[in-house]
């Protein structure tokens, strides 16, 4: 046989495969010297989808909104001297910050106010050292009643405030510039805090939670991998009981994970929080390999034959099935190229290039490599000993009562399944990007305190257009738009609205000597365009309205700030407003809600449609496979059924304990099934082997899989359950939700692999042969009856 030769050329030739395998090996690392981290918020999302597309829109008419903001909580509230001086600093601070373009706060709010017959504007804290009691209550009462300010940048109570700083970060300059603002941001928020310790700093933004982003993907690279490394040099200890096996397969591992990577880099690849995780998954995809390998070697060392021998024979038998299942792994993790976010392209892509490392590392390196030392005196034979060991001793158990009752095992993992299955329908789709972090990330705690005591980090922005030239003072237009306004501030999600109509009628009513019967909209369109050309040339560079009014003033910026909501019922808001605006924006062109909070809110049901293709492509490359592989139709669907229940069980599991959908668990199924159904593949491949070359009944043949692949079955669907539950660590939810996930069908595979699938194989084959007997004794009948007597 061929793979026989190549086997033998192998083992001969170690010295020379080890080093053309480490030459191979160090110049694709070299590219991990070009790897680098993207962080931003968008690798989410691809350049097709329509959400980005809006933002993207908005963005190029108004300002990008990538922002810090400094909560501050004083423990003697906010309207003091002292405080009032503490805000004022921070502002005049804030403006020097790297790549700063605009900064608000309570202090240099610009307020206008009648002086006589003329419009003054003004900071509202003009000179904090010149304030008395007179004139904090004057401020206290116009930023506590101002409703650009409230649940903005001051609390309705008056206990807690914010200065926003807006950032203009050069494009292409992400990757530098996020931590190189964020440090100089934490600085700025030690120094109030060393000097001023009764005044509380939390940090909150878009920026922020980029760098969050960052920040937790280095954590988990730092910390997960070593985990993960340590966990699979415990399993391998345990399971091969060799140092030399154990360091063979640990230096496969390592370079599976070096060729992901090291590929990934010479491609251009950037890391992300989704990506990072690809080291973790080869590492307990290739775990796999070797112990399917190293253990199947020992079996035939234990039979007595010499060690080159044992390794020709445990290779010849297993290299076929470690071929197929290392390619349906890769189908598995390519078809994730369907998903609608690119991290999970990237994490299939780079998966993918360390599972065909892990191969063939497996294949030549780890033979190699193990020729060169000694028998293993675990591997050794033991005279008069019985030379199985315990846990082949219960997988033989497990085998002799499937044998006697096939059907009973049937009925008893499909009524499992079923009752599991069923908590599938109380999963609902939601993905709050807040909760992508656990309670132990900063940038989370300080996001949820913020929620609860001054604004919310959720926006949706409407860009409404004018029917007119500069029509955004048509009175008509004007009054559309306070119309959506009160009508949004009238919404029970809706905590802030920032709208240009509040500053018309503030102006109104300074130009009638601040009469509050007057503030209303401007009558006519002349006057309003008086009054907002007043307005704009009394505003200082930074803080003019460009991030409210486009250039040719015929649309304006809406932007409501939301509670803290869930995907469901940010789409039901935004359908909502839709509603609205099409029965009522008469006076204005009406436009889709936009920003990251409706982006992130469709993302994972956009995601799962676009998977859908990519899973359905899997599961039908992936049973052609097998049918091929097997020559019989029939032994492929008996091995695709099995593997089909474990992520419908899972999800099901998951309804019942969690109950919420993501965008990475969108991805799934169709990543897990090509894992899965690995083990499958295995133990068909020796049941098949067992009835057509060794000419074993269904029962025998039963037995001679599990006696050769059942212990490495349990311990790869373990060692690969333990890997992805690794995951489960994460500070990031996203990959801490699709390792437990993962685990949890890998884990609910374990069942269907070792209970179903032998089960189904002897329910038909043994019917198949009780036919073909009794058609064999019928035909012997009537063969008799023909004869004379």
């Amino acid at each position: 046989m061929l793979i026989r030769a190549y086997i033998e050329w192998i083992t001969r030739n170690r010295f020379l495969v080890i080093f053309l395998s480490l030459l191979a090996l160090a110049v694709i690392s070299f590219g991990i010297t070009k790897l680098s981290f993207k962080t931003d918020l968008r690798i989410y999302f691809s350049k097709e989808n329509p959400q980005v597309t809006s933002l993207d829109n908005i963005e190029k008419t108004y300002t990008k909104s990538n922002n810090v903001l400094f909560v501050l909580a004083p423990k003697n509230g906010v309207f003091n001297k002292e405080f009032l001086t503490i805000v004022s600093n921070l502002t005049e601070q804030s403006w020097k910050l790297p790549y700063s373009r605009r900064v608000d706060s309570i202090t240099n709010f610009k307020h206008s106010h009648a002086d006589g017959d003329d419009v003054m504007v003004d900071d509202l804290v003009l000179d904090v050292k010149q304030l008395d009691a007179k004139k904090i209550d004057y401020i206290r009462h116009i930023a506590t009643n101002e409703p650009l300010l409230v649940n903005r940048a001051i609390s309705p109570d008056g206990k807690v405030t914010g200065v926003n700083v807006t950032f203009n970060i050069p494009k292409g300059e992400e990757l530098s510039s996020v931590p190189k603002i964020v440090a100089k941001v934490r600085e700025l928020a030690a120094t109030i805090t060393r000097e001023h310790p009764d005044v509380d700093v939390y940090l909150t933004g878009v920026v922020m939670m980029d760098n969050a982003f960052g920040e937790s993907s280095q954590k988990d690279l730092s910390t997960l991998v070593p985990a993960m490394l340590v966990l699979c040099l415990v399993l391998m200890a345990l399971m091969l009981r060799s140092y030399v096996a154990s360091l063979a397969a640990f230096l496969v591992l390592t370079f599976s994970i070096l060729v992901s990577m090291g590929m990934s880099g010479w491609m251009g690849v950037l890391l992300n929080p989704v990506s990072i995780n690809a080291p973790n998954i080869i590492l307990a995809i290739s775990i796999c390999n070797c112990l399917h390998l190293l253990l199947a070697y020992g079996r035939f060392l234990k039979k007595g034959l010499g060690k080159q021998e044992a390794m020709v024979a445990g290779m010849s038998m297993i290299f076929y099935a470690l071929f197929l299942t290392s390619l349906t792994t890769v189908v598995g993790f390519l078809s994730m190229n369907f998903s609608e976010a690119p991290p999970f392209r990237d994490l299939g892509n780079m998966t993918s290039l360390g599972v065909i490392g892990a191969f063939v590392f497996s294949v030549t390196f780890l033979p190699a490599f193990m020729m060169l030392f000694p028998v293993p005196k675990a591997y050794a034979v033991k005279e008069g000993k019985d030379n199985k060991g315990v846990m082949q001793k219960i997988v033989d158990r497990v085998a002799e009562f499937i044998i006697a009752k096939p059907k009973v095992v049937v009925a008893y993992v499909l009524v499992l399944t079923v009752i599991a299955s069923a908590g599938v329908f109380k999963n609902v789709f939601n993905d709050e990007f807040v909760k992508y972090f656990d309670k132990s990330v900063q940038f989370r705690t300080d996001t949820d305190f913020t929620a609860s005591h001054l604004t919310g980090i959720y926006y949706i922005d409407y860009s409404l257009g004018a029917k007119t030239d500069a029509g955004i003072s048509d009175p008509a237009y004007l009054a559309s738009l306070d119309k959506f306004t009160i009508w949004l501030r009238q919404q029970p999600e809706v905590l802030h609205v920032n709208t240009i109509t509040d500053i018309y009628k503030r102006l109104n009513m300074n130009m009638h000597g601040d009469d509050p019967a007057a503030f209303t909209l401007p009558q006519s369109a002349d006057l309003a365009a008086q009054y907002l050309l007043l307005y704009e040339m009394s505003l200082p560079y930074g803080l003019d309205l460009r991030d409210r009014i486009n250039l040719d003033k015929t649309a304006t910026r809406v932007t409501a700030t939301l509670k803290n909501l869930s995907s469901n019922e940010v789409i039901a808001f935004e359908n909502r407003a839709q509603a609205w605006l099409h029965a009522n924006g008469g006076g204005m062109k009406t436009a889709d809600g936009t920003g990251l909070t409706t982006m992130f809110a469709n993302i994972g049901m956009r995601n799962t449609e676009s998977m859908v293709s990519g899973t359905l492509l899997a599961f039908v490359l992936i049973g052609a496979v097998l049918m091929v592989v097997f020559r019989s139709v029939k032994y492929g669907i008996i091995s695709l059924l099995p593997n089909l229940l474990p992520a419908v069980m899972a999800f099901g599991l998951w309804g019942y304990l969690v109950g919420q959908i993501g965008l990475a668990l969108s991805v799934m199924t169709a990543m897990t099934f090509g894992m899965i159904v690995d083990d499958t593949i295995h133990f068909v491949l020796r049941y098949l082997q067992a009835r057509k070359e060794m000419g074993l009944n269904p029962d025998e043949a039963v037995r001679f899989a599990f006696t050769n692949v059942g212990v490495p079955i349990v311990v790869s669907l373990a060692v690969l359950a333990a890997g992805f539950g690794v995951l489960g660590f994460s500070s990031f939810q996203i990959n801490a939700g699709m390792g437990i996930l993962t685990a949890l069908v890998i884990g609910c595979s374990l069942i269907h692999d070792i209970l179903l699938t032998p089960a189904l194989l002897l329910i038909i084959d043994n019917a198949m042969l009780k036919r073909a007997a009794a058609k064999k004794a019928r035909a012997g009948v009537a063969f008799a009856d023909a004869v004379p007597g």
